[in-house]
């Protein structure tokens, strides 16, 4: 078991071991098609787990902007990663005399566990920030069309994400050298960078997944007072924040497929986090698939402030437990590989982030 976090309570049948100790605040995670893990630290250091160690050097040190929940956020590979080798990164830029602090998405290019020197390309500077450093979204993901999705929050303000005039608040979407999609929903009434908005209506949607057998996007929003949501994702939808949070039968609202309420954290949840479709291999029928028959296509979801992980059947809409006891979980993936589910906690202290391995032990997993 990975040692600064507490015992973990696993469903029979399943087991975890230690991949790595030691991160400073973990925020996310990506594997590459080699089996490189890439982690993003929230101070800026953008790390790499290779043949199950963590390495002592970053791939980049960015200088970020790192207070509250600004900072690095945010990695993704590109499709075409084994011949192109661009990585993707979300993070704020730190704020200067004539211009504010600002969340950006740059690509950089792996040269050997390293970025290339003087390779990054400022793809996406997004809306500049306010005094608030909280609700900045941060995940990126390529979605099944090649095109790259962005996550953003509202930055403490409800009304951005209703409004078309900045990026926050949305799902932002753009091609994978930084132009902008013209089939993008807002594109003929949005202006400039704002033709990148895709979806609207959001708090903070910290993570959102696909699955790569079937295409579908799942976004969890993270909640005010009441509900944590997950929403499918859908060109053009408005996802109701700040009219609505929770279930709504409101028509100009798109509802969540599932949502959980505050309370009890032991029980419930106060913070969706992390995500993941186990869909390994590209087909959840096969490919690296080693957990049950009936895990394939489920969708992991994670809760930072109660420490448990669950799955929901996105067909029936059924939710089941999976894990708990996590130290402040923040990221979920499956490795294509191994068919394992890995996660990413902060911890409970300064350099006490890992990542850990749960795998099917018993017989008979597919």
């Amino acid at each position: 078991m990975i040692e600064p976090l507490e015992p973990r309570t696993l469903l029979t049948g399943f087991s975890e071991t230690a991949v790595a100790t030691g991160l400073h605040g973990p925020t996310a995670m990506a594997f590459a098609p080699d089996g490189r893990l890439f982690i993003t630290e929230q101070s800026g250091a953008l790390r790499i787990v290779k043949n199950n160690a963590l390495l002592a050097a970053p791939f980049v040190s960015l200088r970020v902007d790192s207070g509250g929940e600004r900072g690095l956020l945010g990695v993704a590979l590109d499709p075409n990663f084994a011949s192109n080798h661009f990585i993707y990164v979300y993070y704020t830029v730190p704020g200067r005399r004539h211009t504010p602090a600002h969340n950006r998405v740059s690509r950089f290019t792996d040269n050997g566990d390293v970025a290339l020197k003087r390779s990054e390309q400022i793809l996406l500077d997004i809306t500049p920030l306010s005094a608030a450093t909280n609700h900045n979204g941060g995940a990126i993901h390529f979605g099944p069309d090649g095109k790259l999705y962005i996550a953003t929050g509202e930055n403490n303000n409800g009304a951005n994400a209703q409004d078309i005039t900045n990026l926050l608040g949305k799902i932002l979407r753009i091609n994978a050298d930084g132009t902008i999609p013209t089939d993008n929903p807002f594109y003929a009434n949005a202006s400039g960078s704002n033709k990148a908005i895709w979806a609207i209506g959001l708090r903070n949607p910290f993570n959102f997944s696909f699955n790569s057998a079937t295409g579908q996007m799942l976004i969890n929003d993270v909640g005010e007072h009441t509900y944590e949501e997950i929403n499918v994702g859908v060109a053009g939808a408005n996802y109701g924040w700040p009219a609505t949070e929770g279930p709504t039968h409101r028509r100009r609202f798109r509802a969540p497929i599932c949502y959980y309420a505050h309370g009890d954290t032991l029980t419930t949840g106060q913070a969706i986090v992390g995500s993941a479709f186990y869909s390994p291999g590209g087909g959840g029928g096969g490919g690296g698939r080693t957990f049950p028959r009936n895990y394939a296509g489920d969708y992991f979801f994670a809760d930072l402030t109660s420490g448990w992980i669950r799955r929901l059947d996105p067909v029936s809409g059924d939710v089941a437990a999976f894990a708990s006891g996590i130290t402040v979980p923040v990221a979920l993936a499956v490795g294509d590989a191994d068919g394992a589910l890995y996660y990413l906690a902060r911890g409970a202290g300064e350099a006490t982030g890992a990542v850990g391995r749960i795998q099917y032990t018993a017989n008979g997993a597919i």
